[in-house]
C-alpha cells in the first residue's frame, strides 16, 4: 500500500489530519490521487489539503529527522554552552556531531562550519562579513548576478549605501553566466564574488568549478548560496575551490529556523561578525545554539548524503514524467532556463495566453508557485525571468513546479491531468489564443489604449 521510500501522499494526509487511518477500513488498497480524496470525504473531512508541489519554497521533514530532534526537546534540552554538567555535555557532544555531518555532506573541515538561522543570514554574514573586513585593506569591490537570491541583492545594494561598489552580472538566456565576462569583472579591489549554486526560481546550475578556478586565480573569495543545491546534487568546496558557502535546513527535509555558512580556513577567509553577543561559533555568529535544530539538520544532511543519487534519480524520473505528460497535450509551453544544465526537481514552465496567477488558481489542488515564496506577494513579473530575457507576457504565465523526495508519481499524473485541462479551458476563454489559432501574428499588433 505504501512505498518503501517513507510517506507517501495517503500516509503524510494521514499524519496531517489524524481522521484516516493507514489502516483503512476501505475495501480495496488506496493506490492514487482520486481514491485518497474519496477516502477523505468518507472520513469527513471536507478540504483536503492540496497535494505539495513546491519543495523550492521548503521541503516536509523528512520523520527521521523528527525521531533524531525529539530527545533534545524532551530530555536532553541543556544549554550547549553549558560547561559544568552533564546536561551541557551531552547537548555539546549532539551538536558536534551535527557540525562533522554537515561537513561531510560538502567535503568541508568541521572547524569551518557556522551554525546560523538559516540561508538568509547565513548570505548577509558571508557577503557583508567579508567586505567589512576587508575594506580596510582596499577592497570595496563586490560582484554578484541579476538572478541572486532576494537576500543576496539586498545585502549588495545595504553594501552600496556604505560606499562599495557592487557590479550585478547578467546571465545569458538559458540562465548561465559568461566565465569570460566574470574574469573580466574581477579587479585587485574585488572582495568577494557571490553566485548561486542553484537558482531557486528555474534551477539553473551555475558552473561552480569553473568560477572557483577563475576567483581562486584572480586572488577574490568565491561565496555561494547553496540553499537549493546543497544534498540534491554533488557539492565539494575543495574541488570547486569555494571559500564561503550558505545551507539551509528546511531546503533538505530539515527544521526550519536553522542553517549553516561554511568558512574556509585554509586560504583563510576573515569575516567581520554582524552581530554581537557572547562569541559563540568562533566569534562569528554569537548566540545560543539551538540543539534540537541543530541535530535535525545534521541528520538531515547525513540522510541526504547517503540517499542523493537515488533522491536525483526518484526526481529526474518524476520531472520527465511532468514535462512529457504536459508537452504531449499542450502547445506553446516554455521550459525556462537551461534545459540540461540544471536540478531536474526544479521545473519552471510558461503556459503561452493564459495568466500565471489566473492557472495558479485553477489548480487550487495543487500546491504550487509562480516563482519565488519570498517575493510571491508582487504582482510584478519575476526578475529572474526578465534576466534571462523572457517576453513580459511569457514570464507573467510561469509556474514553478518542486519535485522532491517524497513526491509520487500519482501526484505527477494528478497534476498533468488538472494542470492540461485547467490551461485548455483558459485558453478557450482568451481571445488571444483564438487570434492565435486563426494564424495572427499578436507581436505585429499595435494596441492602441482608449
Amino acid at each position: 500500500m505504501f512505498s518503501k521510500r517513507g510517506l507517501n501522499l495517503f500516509s503524510r494526509l494521514s499524519y496531517i489530519t489524524g481522521t484516516i487511518q493507514q489502516s483503512s477500513t476501505a475495501a480495496s488498497p488506496v493506490t492514487n490521487v482520486a481514491q485518497i480524496v474519496e477516502a477523505m470525504d468518507e472520513a469527513g473531512v471536507k478540504e483536503p489539503k492540496p497535494l505539495y508541489l513546491d519543495v523550492q519554497a521548503t521541503s516536509p521533514m523528512d520523520p527521521r529527522v523528527v525521531d533524531a530532534m525529539l530527545p533534545y526537546m524532551i530530555n536532553d534540552f541543556g544549554n550547549p554552552h553549558s560547561r559544568t554538567h552533564a546536561y551541557g555535555w551531552e547537548s555539546e557532544k549532539a551538536v558536534e556531531k551535527a557540525r562533522e555531518q554537515v561537513a561531510a555532506l560538502i567535503g568541508a573541515d568541521p572547524r569551518e562550519i557556522i551554525f546560523t538561522s538559516g540561508a538568509t543570514e547565513s548570505n548577509n554574514v558571508a557577503i557583508k562579513g567579508v567586505a567589512h573586513f576587508y575594506k580596510a585593506s582596499g577592497k570595496n569591490h563586490v560582484i554578484t548576478t541579476q538572478t541572486e537570491h532576494k537576500c543576496v541583492l539586498d545585502s549588495s545594494r545595504h553594501l552600496e549605501t556604505e560606499g562599495y561598489q557592487v557590479t550585478y552580472l547578467p546571465v545569458q538566456k538559458n540562465g548561465i553566466i559568461d566565465l569570460k565576462e566574470l574574469e573580466n569583472t574581477i579587479t585587485k579591489q574585488t572582495a568577494v564574488v557571490s553566485i548561486m549554486a542553484v537558482n531557486n526560481e528555474i534551477g539553473v546550475r551555475q558552473p561552480l568549478k569553473e568560477i572557483g578556478e577563475i576567483c581562486r586565480k584572480k586572488g577574490t573569495f568565491f561565496h555561494t548560496d547553496a540553499a537549493q543545491a546543497v544534498g540534491k546534487i554533488p557539492i565539494d568546496v575543495n574541488d570547486s575551490k569555494i571559500d564561503l558557502l550558505s545551507i539551509s535546513g528546511h531546503k533538505i527535509y530539515g527544521p526550519k529556523g536553522i542553517g549553516a555558512l561554511y568558512v574556509r580556513r585554509r586560504p583563510r577567509v576573515r569575516i567581520e561578525a554582524q552581530m554581537s553577543g557572547g562569541g559563540q561559533e568562533r566569534g562569528m555568529r554569537s548566540g545560543t545554539l539551538p540543539t534540537p535544530l541543530i541535530v535535525g539538520l545534521g541528520e538531515a544532511c547525513a540522510i541526504a548524503k547517503r540517499e542523493r543519487e537515488y533522491d536525483y534519480e526518484h526526481v529526474s524520473k518524476l520531472a520527465k514524467r511532468l514535462l512529457d505528460g504536459i508537452n504531449s497535450k499542450l502547445q506553446n509551453v516554455i521550459r525556462n532556463g537551461d534545459p540540461d544544465f540544471t536540478y531536474p526537481g526544479c521545473v519552471n514552465l510558461s503556459f503561452a495566453y493564459i495568466e500565471g496567477e489566473s492557472l495558479l488558481m485553477a489548480l487550487k489542488n495543487i500546491a504550487l508557485s509562480s516563482g519565488s515564496a519570498c517575493t510571491s506577494a508582487s504582482l510584478e513579473p519575476s526578475y529572474v525571468l526578465r534576466a534571462i530575457g523572457a517576453d513580459e507576457d511569457l514570464a507573467h504565465s510561469s509556474i514553478r513546479f518542486g519535485i522532491g523526495r517524497f513526491t509520487t508519481e500519482e501526484e505527477i499524473d494528478y497534476t498533468v491531468e488538472k494542470c492540461v485541462k485547467e490551461a485548455q479551458r483558459l485558453r478557450d476563454m482568451s481571445p488571444l489564443w483564438e487570434m492565435v489559432q486563426e494564424g495572427i501574428d499578436l507581436k505585429t499588433i499595435k494596441w492602441t489604449q482608449h
